[in-house]
Protein backbone atom coordinates (compact mmCIF):
# COMPACT_ATOMS: atom_id res chain seq x y z
CA UNK A 1 0.00 0.00 0.00
CA UNK A 2 1.40 3.46 -1.30
CA UNK A 3 0.92 6.28 1.31
CA UNK A 4 0.32 9.68 -0.32
CA UNK A 5 2.65 12.08 0.54
CA UNK A 6 2.32 16.08 0.71
CA UNK A 7 4.61 15.92 -2.63
CA UNK A 8 1.95 13.60 -4.27
CA UNK A 9 -1.61 15.44 -2.90
CA UNK A 10 0.41 18.56 -4.40
CA UNK A 11 0.98 17.48 -8.09
CA UNK A 12 -2.86 16.55 -8.07
CA UNK A 13 -3.79 20.49 -7.32
CA UNK A 14 -1.17 21.53 -10.12
CA UNK A 15 -3.84 20.90 -13.00
CA UNK A 16 -6.59 22.73 -10.93
CA UNK A 17 -4.50 25.66 -10.00
CA UNK A 18 -3.11 26.26 -14.04
CA UNK A 19 -7.70 26.47 -14.64
CA UNK A 20 -7.91 28.71 -12.06
CA UNK A 21 -5.37 30.68 -13.34
CA UNK A 22 -5.93 30.51 -16.94
CA UNK A 23 -9.87 31.45 -15.86
CA UNK A 24 -8.71 35.01 -14.45
CA UNK A 25 -6.64 35.10 -16.86
CA UNK A 26 -9.47 35.07 -19.49
CA UNK A 27 -11.85 37.33 -16.52
CA UNK A 28 -9.19 40.06 -16.98
CA UNK A 29 -8.89 39.93 -20.93
CA UNK A 30 -13.12 40.26 -20.61
CA UNK A 31 -12.20 43.62 -19.38
CA UNK A 32 -14.66 44.16 -16.56
CA UNK A 33 -16.05 46.75 -15.53
CA UNK A 34 -18.26 48.62 -12.59
CA UNK A 35 -20.66 51.53 -13.85
CA UNK A 36 -21.03 54.51 -11.73
CA UNK A 37 -23.53 57.36 -11.94
CA UNK A 38 -23.85 60.72 -11.09
CA UNK A 39 -27.06 62.19 -11.08
CA UNK A 40 -27.19 66.40 -11.43
CA UNK A 41 -30.16 67.96 -10.89
CA UNK A 42 -31.26 71.22 -13.16
CA UNK A 43 -33.59 73.14 -12.92
CA UNK A 44 -35.70 75.59 -10.39
CA UNK A 45 -37.73 74.48 -7.10
CA UNK A 46 -40.23 76.45 -5.55
CA UNK A 47 -40.02 78.23 -2.55
CA UNK A 48 -43.26 77.75 -0.56
CA UNK A 49 -44.70 79.80 2.83
CA UNK A 50 -47.21 77.93 4.84
CA UNK A 51 -49.75 80.53 6.76
CA UNK A 52 -50.62 78.92 9.66
CA UNK A 53 -53.53 80.03 11.92
CA UNK A 54 -53.15 79.30 15.72
CA UNK A 55 -56.20 81.18 16.69
CA UNK A 56 -58.28 79.43 19.23
CA UNK A 57 -60.84 78.67 16.96
CA UNK A 58 -58.25 76.01 15.26
CA UNK A 59 -59.05 74.34 18.33
CA UNK A 60 -62.19 73.79 17.10
CA UNK A 61 -63.51 69.68 17.23
CA UNK A 62 -65.59 69.72 13.71
CA UNK A 63 -62.62 67.91 12.88
CA UNK A 64 -60.65 65.01 14.86
CA UNK A 65 -59.26 65.54 17.13
CA UNK A 66 -59.52 69.66 16.09
CA UNK A 67 -58.94 71.87 13.04
CA UNK A 68 -54.99 72.46 14.40
CA UNK A 69 -54.07 68.74 14.39
CA UNK A 70 -55.44 67.75 11.34
CA UNK A 71 -54.37 70.66 9.14
CA UNK A 72 -50.93 69.84 10.51
CA UNK A 73 -50.72 66.52 9.89
CA UNK A 74 -51.97 67.37 6.29
CA UNK A 75 -49.17 69.87 5.95
CA UNK A 76 -46.58 67.58 6.64
CA UNK A 77 -47.82 65.26 3.86
CA UNK A 78 -47.58 67.76 1.78
CA UNK A 79 -43.86 68.83 2.86
CA UNK A 80 -42.61 65.18 2.22
CA UNK A 81 -43.97 65.14 -1.24
CA UNK A 82 -41.70 68.43 -2.32
CA UNK A 83 -38.71 67.24 -1.64
CA UNK A 84 -36.59 69.80 -4.11
CA UNK A 85 -38.71 73.05 -2.89
CA UNK A 86 -37.80 75.09 0.03
CA UNK A 87 -40.47 75.58 2.33
CA UNK A 88 -41.07 77.88 5.47
CA UNK A 89 -43.72 78.00 8.19
CA UNK A 90 -45.45 81.75 9.40
CA UNK A 91 -47.10 81.37 12.33
CA UNK A 92 -50.41 84.20 13.06
CA UNK A 93 -53.29 84.82 15.15
CA UNK A 94 -53.60 88.77 16.35
CA UNK A 95 -49.75 88.55 15.76
CA UNK A 96 -47.75 86.90 12.99
CA UNK A 97 -43.89 85.57 12.87
CA UNK A 98 -41.27 83.64 10.82
CA UNK A 99 -42.04 80.27 13.05
CA UNK A 100 -39.62 78.61 10.04
CA UNK A 101 -37.35 80.18 7.61
CA UNK A 102 -37.11 78.81 4.02
CA UNK A 103 -35.36 75.06 3.90
CA UNK A 104 -35.07 71.73 2.55
CA UNK A 105 -34.24 70.26 5.45
CA UNK A 106 -37.87 69.14 5.61
CA UNK A 107 -37.05 66.74 8.75
CA UNK A 108 -36.61 69.92 10.74
CA UNK A 109 -39.62 71.48 8.90
CA UNK A 110 -42.21 68.68 9.82
CA UNK A 111 -40.83 68.61 13.59
CA UNK A 112 -41.34 72.39 13.79
CA UNK A 113 -45.01 71.76 12.08
CA UNK A 114 -45.60 68.96 14.77
CA UNK A 115 -44.79 71.78 17.70
CA UNK A 116 -47.25 74.14 16.33
CA UNK A 117 -49.83 75.15 19.35
CA UNK A 118 -52.62 78.20 19.84
CA UNK A 119 -51.56 80.10 22.70
CA UNK A 120 -48.22 80.76 21.60
CA UNK A 121 -49.32 84.54 20.51
CA UNK A 122 -52.06 86.96 21.06
CA UNK A 123 -55.39 85.77 19.91
CA UNK A 124 -57.22 86.79 17.12
CA UNK A 125 -57.01 86.25 13.37
CA UNK A 126 -54.61 88.70 11.47
CA UNK A 127 -54.79 87.31 7.90
CA UNK A 128 -52.83 90.35 6.54
CA UNK A 129 -50.10 90.18 9.02
CA UNK A 130 -49.67 86.89 8.43
CA UNK A 131 -49.47 87.24 4.47
CA UNK A 132 -47.00 90.18 5.15
CA UNK A 133 -44.74 88.23 7.34
CA UNK A 134 -44.40 85.36 4.92
CA UNK A 135 -44.34 87.95 1.35
CA UNK A 136 -41.66 89.73 3.91
CA UNK A 137 -39.66 86.45 3.65
CA UNK A 138 -39.77 85.85 0.10
CA UNK A 139 -39.08 88.57 -1.71
CA UNK A 140 -35.30 88.92 -1.30
CA UNK A 141 -34.90 85.25 -2.91
CA UNK A 142 -33.97 85.22 -6.72
CA UNK A 143 -36.21 82.10 -7.49
CA UNK A 144 -39.18 83.28 -9.47
CA UNK A 145 -41.76 80.69 -8.53
CA UNK A 146 -42.96 81.95 -4.85
CA UNK A 147 -45.90 80.69 -3.81
CA UNK A 148 -48.23 81.00 -0.14
CA UNK A 149 -50.62 78.77 0.79
CA UNK A 150 -52.62 80.24 3.88
CA UNK A 151 -54.66 77.92 6.33
CA UNK A 152 -57.35 80.01 8.28
CA UNK A 153 -60.69 79.49 9.95
CA UNK A 154 -61.80 82.81 10.40
CA UNK A 155 -62.36 86.39 9.56
CA UNK A 156 -59.41 89.06 9.78
CA UNK A 157 -60.14 91.14 13.40
CA UNK A 158 -56.36 91.71 14.22
CA UNK A 159 -53.01 93.21 12.95
CA UNK A 160 -51.91 96.60 11.41
CA UNK A 161 -51.49 95.23 8.07
CA UNK A 162 -54.35 95.06 5.98
CA UNK A 163 -55.45 91.16 3.55
CA UNK A 164 -56.24 93.53 0.49
CA UNK A 165 -52.23 95.69 1.06
CA UNK A 166 -50.54 92.22 1.62
CA UNK A 167 -52.40 90.81 -1.00
CA UNK A 168 -51.03 94.34 -3.68
CA UNK A 169 -47.69 93.61 -2.12
CA UNK A 170 -48.00 89.65 -3.06
CA UNK A 171 -49.05 90.99 -6.75
CA UNK A 172 -46.44 93.19 -7.24
CA UNK A 173 -43.92 90.47 -6.16
CA UNK A 174 -45.57 87.51 -7.99
CA UNK A 175 -46.28 85.67 -5.08
CA UNK A 176 -49.15 83.45 -5.68
CA UNK A 177 -51.49 83.25 -2.60
CA UNK A 178 -53.45 79.86 -2.29
CA UNK A 179 -56.41 80.18 0.47
CA UNK A 180 -57.79 77.58 2.36
CA UNK A 181 -60.49 77.60 4.74
CA UNK A 182 -60.68 74.78 7.02
CA UNK A 183 -64.15 73.93 9.36
CA UNK A 184 -67.56 72.75 8.60
CA UNK A 185 -70.77 74.32 8.01
CA UNK A 186 -73.24 75.78 10.31
CA UNK A 187 -72.30 75.27 14.27
CA UNK A 188 -68.63 73.76 15.74
CA UNK A 189 -67.69 72.52 19.38
CA UNK A 190 -65.48 75.35 19.66
CA UNK A 191 -63.47 77.67 22.60
CA UNK A 192 -66.04 80.36 23.46
CA UNK A 193 -63.44 81.62 26.67
CA UNK A 194 -60.77 80.68 28.61
CA UNK A 195 -60.43 80.09 32.59
CA UNK A 196 -57.83 82.09 34.71
CA UNK A 197 -55.73 79.28 34.52
CA UNK A 198 -55.19 79.23 30.99
CA UNK A 199 -57.55 75.85 29.76
CA UNK A 200 -60.25 77.02 27.36
CA UNK A 201 -64.12 76.73 27.71
CA UNK A 202 -65.34 75.00 25.13
CA UNK A 203 -69.16 75.06 23.55
CA UNK A 204 -71.16 75.38 20.08
CA UNK A 205 -70.31 78.23 17.90
CA UNK A 206 -71.17 79.72 14.71
CA UNK A 207 -68.05 78.44 12.11
CA UNK A 208 -67.64 81.84 10.70
CA UNK A 209 -65.00 82.03 7.48
CA UNK A 210 -64.41 85.16 5.06
CA UNK A 211 -64.77 83.14 2.25
CA UNK A 212 -65.01 86.28 -0.29
CA UNK A 213 -61.85 87.71 1.15
CA UNK A 214 -59.85 84.70 0.79
CA UNK A 215 -61.05 84.44 -3.09
CA UNK A 216 -60.08 87.84 -3.75
CA UNK A 217 -56.85 87.55 -2.38
CA UNK A 218 -55.94 83.96 -4.14
CA UNK A 219 -57.87 85.39 -7.73
CA UNK A 220 -55.98 88.24 -7.61
CA UNK A 221 -52.52 86.70 -7.21
CA UNK A 222 -53.04 83.86 -9.65
CA UNK A 223 -54.07 81.10 -7.15
CA UNK A 224 -57.09 79.91 -6.07
CA UNK A 225 -59.26 79.27 -2.50
CA UNK A 226 -60.61 75.98 -1.41
CA UNK A 227 -62.90 75.28 1.37
CA UNK A 228 -61.98 72.47 3.61
CA UNK A 229 -64.95 70.85 5.58
CA UNK A 230 -63.05 67.59 6.45
CA UNK A 231 -59.75 65.67 6.45
CA UNK A 232 -60.39 64.14 2.98
CA UNK A 233 -61.19 67.15 1.42
CA UNK A 234 -58.05 69.13 2.70
CA UNK A 235 -55.90 66.15 1.90
CA UNK A 236 -57.49 66.53 -1.68
CA UNK A 237 -57.15 70.62 -1.93
CA UNK A 238 -53.51 70.02 -1.05
CA UNK A 239 -52.69 67.28 -3.93
CA UNK A 240 -54.56 69.08 -6.32
CA UNK A 241 -52.07 72.23 -4.95
CA UNK A 242 -49.37 70.02 -5.96
CA UNK A 243 -50.31 69.39 -9.49
CA UNK A 244 -50.88 72.89 -10.37
CA UNK A 245 -47.63 74.20 -8.64
CA UNK A 246 -44.92 71.82 -10.41
CA UNK A 247 -41.46 71.83 -9.21
CA UNK A 248 -39.04 72.31 -12.48
CA UNK A 249 -36.30 69.98 -12.13
CA UNK A 250 -34.38 67.94 -14.45
CA UNK A 251 -32.36 65.14 -13.98
CA UNK A 252 -29.52 64.24 -15.94
CA UNK A 253 -27.48 61.01 -15.04
CA UNK A 254 -23.80 60.75 -16.31
CA UNK A 255 -21.82 57.20 -16.61
CA UNK A 256 -18.14 56.66 -15.88
CA UNK A 257 -16.79 53.05 -15.81
CA UNK A 258 -14.00 52.25 -13.97
CA UNK A 259 -11.95 49.39 -15.09
CA UNK A 260 -11.66 46.17 -12.73
CA UNK A 261 -9.69 43.68 -15.06
CA UNK A 262 -6.07 44.00 -12.71
CA UNK A 263 -6.81 42.04 -9.84
CA UNK A 264 -8.41 39.25 -12.25
CA UNK A 265 -4.77 39.53 -14.48
CA UNK A 266 -2.72 40.12 -11.27
CA UNK A 267 -4.41 36.29 -9.65
CA UNK A 268 -4.17 35.01 -12.85
CA UNK A 269 -0.75 35.77 -13.14
CA UNK A 270 0.58 34.68 -9.81
CA UNK A 271 -1.21 31.66 -10.36
CA UNK A 272 0.07 30.29 -13.16
CA UNK A 273 4.02 31.54 -11.72
CA UNK A 274 3.10 29.65 -8.60
CA UNK A 275 2.44 26.63 -11.11
CA UNK A 276 5.20 26.69 -12.85
CA UNK A 277 7.74 27.33 -9.58
CA UNK A 278 6.41 24.28 -8.06
CA UNK A 279 6.72 22.12 -11.30
CA UNK A 280 10.82 23.36 -11.72
CA UNK A 281 11.31 23.33 -7.94
CA UNK A 282 9.98 20.70 -5.29
CA UNK A 283 7.82 18.92 -7.43
CA UNK A 284 10.37 18.43 -10.23
CA UNK A 285 10.61 15.07 -11.45
CA UNK A 286 14.31 13.82 -11.72
CA UNK A 287 14.76 11.39 -15.12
Amino acid sequence: MIIPTWKTKLVKLLPILQLLGLSFLILALARPQWVLKEEKLIGEGINIFLAMDLSSSMLSQDFTPNRLEVSKAVAQEFVEKRKFDKIGIVAFSGEGFTYCPLTTDHLILNTLLKELQCGFLQDGTAIGLGLATAINRLKDDSIKSKTIILITDGVNNAGDVSPQLAMELAKSLGVKIYSIGVGSNGEAYSPIGRRPDGEYIFGMAPVNIDESLLNYLSQETGGRYYRATSKTELEKIYDEIDRLEKTKIEVKTFKRYSEEFRPFLIIGILLLTLTFILQKSVLKILP
